[in-house]
């Protein structure tokens, strides 16, 4: 029997003909995902809310990949906005079939007050989490035929903090941490709840959720338009050397949890010593894994984005 070769982030897997989205695709994880996924010879469709990031973003991953030039798309997307959001997805949907959704786009730094989005949510909540639950919802089809994957980005921060977001709109009580890691766990728990119900379904599509442990701007190399870091930035960060990494080798966990074929719906995957190191199969916090909570932020976030996910029909898609 042919021994198993082992995953190499940095050699990844024949992805020709393959098609992925990337929310928050203009800087970060989010743009090294990306890059990966082209150099691997994906078509990657780069999203995000700003038109001038989004350019700036391509030309560099299209000077640091020459050959995938035709392999690039750029779409605008803000997961704040569930307009935007409809009109994103009636788009790529219109593409056929989608092989994988990361959805990595996210608000790290919130507001110190409240502030609420067109729609009337939190911003937060409404980024974080209402904008990628709504997009996953519409693009269940497109990945239903091509047994696709989504990815929910998880973070360290559900471990240490155990916000039960019972008030998820953060209507009363709000602070920026408190509004950051409960979107967080609402997002790992949305993420395990979604592999549950697509299995229930007999949907052919599988739900994963990642983390990137602690990746830092200042330790991650400096591309014109997609990450500048100031020498302060660089030296602040590398003092935090053996706890830290990169977001391009924070985005290794992303992408693994993307493409690989050994990796089941329903896991939780991270760096090897949680906070850096090289792609693991690891296990959630005990907050995301509590199916009442999942069940609850569900039927919180069915309400306010105003989608149900078409189980019914992406299981008909994927039989034909």
């Amino acid at each position: 029997m042919a021994r198993k070769q082992a995953w190499n982030p940095e050699h990844l897997p024949d992805l020709t003909g393959r098609s992925y989205l990337v929310t928050g695709a203009n800087a970060g994880l989010g743009y090294f995902a990306s890059e990966q996924l082209v150099g691997a010879g994906a078509r990657v469709y780069m999203t995000g809310r700003s038109p001038n990031r989004l350019m700036a973003a391509r030309a560099a991953l299209r000077r640091r990949n020459p050959d995938a030039a035709d392999r690039v798309e750029t779409l605008l997307l803000d997961t704040s906005n569930l307009g935007s959001v409809r009109a994103a997805a009636a788009t790529i949907g219109g593409r056929g079939a989608l092989d994988g959704l990361l959805l990595n786009a996210g608000i790290v730094h919130p507001p110190k007050e409240r502030e609420s989005t067109a729609d009337g949510n939190e911003v937060v909540f409404a980024t974080n989490v209402l904008g990628h639950f709504a997009l996953a919802g519409a693009l269940l089809t497109s990945l239903a035929k091509a047994t696709g994957r989504m990815v929910w980005l998880g973070s360290m921060s559900t471990s240490m903090w155990k916000y039960d977001p019972v008030d998820p709109q953060l209507v009363s009580a709000y602070t920026g941490w408190r509004a950051y890691v409960q979107s967080k766990v609402a997002t790992a728990a949305l993420g395990l709840e979604a592999d549950r119900r697509l299995r229930s379904a007999g949907v052919a599509v599988s739900s994963v959720v990642a983390h990137p442990g602690y990746s830092t701007s200042g330790r991650t190399p400096g591309i014109v338009g997609v990450n500048s870091p100031t020498r302060l930035t660089r030296f602040a960060d590398n003092l935090q050397f053996a706890i830290t990494q990169s977001k391009e080798h924070g985005a290794w966990t992303l992408v693994r949890a993307l493409v690989d074929p050994e990796v089941d719906g329903g896991e939780f995957w991270g760096p090897r010593l949680v906070a850096r190191g090289e792609p693991h199969r690891g296990r959630a916090s005990k907050i995301t894994r509590d199916p009442e909570i999942a069940e609850r932020l569900w039927a919180v976030c069915e309400d306010a984005s105003g989608v149900r996910w078409p189980f019914a029909k992406a299981a008909k898609v994927a039989k034909r």
